[in-house]
């Protein structure tokens, strides 16, 4: 591994909002960064000051504690500052987490002597248009999902590629996803899995009806439009976030981000199918009925 010459000397815990066991445990990790003379400043995502603090360049590394929502919360914030992130999986799935909760004692000493990592990952950047008036723009790490709202009937969408038809779809919905986010909403409609250091869009439909059913994998440079037509209402979603409503007269655009998403790993490369092949065994988000 490679030796990494910044030292770092402030780091932000972020802990998932609402869990007293996921607090207490970013307090004793905090103590123990102390004891080493670093200071960790424990928060949330929800809390003013770590973004402040992060648009300040206060932070050497920000240390996220939960699963896979915190992890793309932390994301959001640190990516444009290119602040790494390491994951520590506190919650049910975690799969974009690096360490698990009785691991980080054995990792952090490796994590300050230098001895990591940086695995940098793909982000999209998806545009909300109306005619010539651009509602909103995103920054996306997994997936931008653009689907059927409350009413369930399909809906027709279109996609062109560099301006150029790609395919229409009578479907729930069309997924434009990151390598990262292969594993994630991509996988869970029949996506493929793709190693999280490429630098390609993932197109994937979501139930289509007598429809293109394939994924398709575009290069980096493409620029995709999607558009749909409905009768009862269609949506947008980034990352999991609260839906955004898209009109018929609406067009979303998918590109790559000139931002990219910073991780902190520890383990050889084949860690990305090892922890893939244990969470197609046993999926810890099932619970028990």
């Amino acid at each position: 591994m490679n030796a990494h010459d910044a030292s770092i000397r402030q780091v932000a815990i972020v802990a998932r909002s609402g869990s007293t066991d996921i607090l207490e445990e970013g307090k004793t990790i905090q103590a123990w960064l102390k004891r080493r003379g670093v200071l960790g400043t424990l928060t949330n995502t929800d809390d003013p000051r770590l973004r402040d603090g992060i648009n300040a360049g206060e932070y050497d590394l920000l240390i996220a504690l939960g699963g896979d929502g915190t992890m793309l919360r932390a994301g959001h914030l640190a990516a444009p500052h290119g602040l790494p992130i390491l994951g520590i999986n506190l919650g049910k799935f975690g799969f974009l987490m690096q360490l698990s909760q009785g691991d980080w004692q054995r990792y952090l000493p490796r994590l300050l002597a230098g001895e990591y990592k940086i695995e940098n990952r793909m982000m999209l950047k998806a545009d909300l248009w109306r005619e010539d008036v651009l509602l909103g723009s995103h920054q996306v790490i997994n997936e931008v999902v653009v689907a059927r709202g409350q009413v369930v009937r399909p809906i027709r969408i279109h996609t062109t590629v560099d301006g150029y038809p790609l395919a229409g779809y009578v479907a729930d919905g069309l997924i434009a996803s990151t390598p990262t986010g292969s594993t994630a909403y991509a996988l869970a409609v029949g996506g493929p899995i793709m190693p999280p250091e490429l630098r390609n869009i993932l197109i994937v439909p979501v139930a289509p009806h007598l429809s293109m059913d394939r994924a398709v994998i575009l290069p980096e440079g493409a620029s995709v439009e999607i558009s749909v037509q409905s009768d009862h209402g269609a949506v947008m979603s980034v990352d999991g976030h609260e839906p955004v409503l898209v009109g018929n007269s609406d067009r979303v655009t998918v590109t790559a981000s000139d931002f990219t998403v910073r991780f902190v790993v520890f383990q050889d490369p084949g860690y990305f199918y090892r922890n893939l092949s244990n969470y197609m065994e046993q999926n810890p988000s099932i619970g028990d009925f």
